[in-house]
């Protein structure tokens, strides 16, 4: 990335997730029903969206892998798992938040919070399996198990409309929707986090491509008998 364009995009994401949380916190009005809770809204879903944005470009580098090798499609899909799980985790500490005042309870067995938890775990053991093993049978097994996680996404999506539960759904066919004062802050949310979301990827992505190159000189000087000393 460009050495103008990559500032230009932190900068951004700093900016817009600013402005995101000034207007959610002072310039839009508490719901009735739930009160402040409610502002939860604005950066859960839009978390859940980032979440899915990097297990799909996760488990589309992993099809490319697998098709046809190559360093930079792998450090690919590494880097948008790991962003992924950043969202998700961020999903699974502000659901039960919002759920406490909703249900009365932090966690219930509701099918788009279990499904949501199954994916959260797939994100996990990806990024656990590329963290401790960095050869060639952990990284196709890792993107078959990218490409598998990949069929939980839209089980979550249906799972609300197609199975009984308790979890909300605003926006869509089945949702109420939400009113015109909220569509600002939630169109921020939405925009922000996808930009966070370009911005961590691309620092993720740019790290583990030096650290390969990194890892590549030092096999090469290895290989030559050069000795590499180490900082104290």
């Amino acid at each position: 990335m460009g050495r103008l364009v990559y500032p230009t995009l932190a900068v951004a994401a700093g900016a817009l997730l600013a402005l995101t949380l000034y207007v959610v916190l002072f310039a839009t009005p508490a719901e009735a029903t739930l009160g402040v809770v409610q502002k939860i809204f604005y950066f859960h879903v839009p978390a859940a969206y980032a979440m899915y944005l990097g297990w799909a470009v996760c488990a589309v580098a992993s099809v490319v892998y697998l098709v046809r090798r190559g360093d930079g499609v792998d450090a690919l899909a590494r880097s948008s798992a790991e962003v992924a799980l950043v969202f998700a985790a961020i999903v699974m500490i502000s659901g039960p938040l919002w759920g406490r005042k909703s249900w009365g309870a932090y966690w219930t067995w509701d099918p788009r919070l279990t499904s949501s938890l199954l994916l959260t775990l797939i994100i996990a053991a990806y990024a656990l399996l590329r963290a401790l093993g960095r050869g060639e049978p952990e990284r196709r097994f890792a993107a078959a198990l990218a490409i598998l996680g990949a069929c939980v996404a839209p089980i979550i999506h249906v799972s609300v409309t197609q199975w009984r539960g308790q979890h909300p759904t605003v926006l869509g066919e089945a949702g109420g929707g939400i009113a015109p004062e909220m569509v600002l802050p939630f169109a921020l949310g939405l925009v922000s986090f996808t930009i966070v979301f370009a911005t961590l990827l691309a620092t993720r992505y740019r790290l583990e491509l030096a650290r390969r190159r990194l890892a590549d000189l030092e096999e090469r000087a290895a290989a030559a008998g050069i000795a590499i000393a180490e900082e104290p």
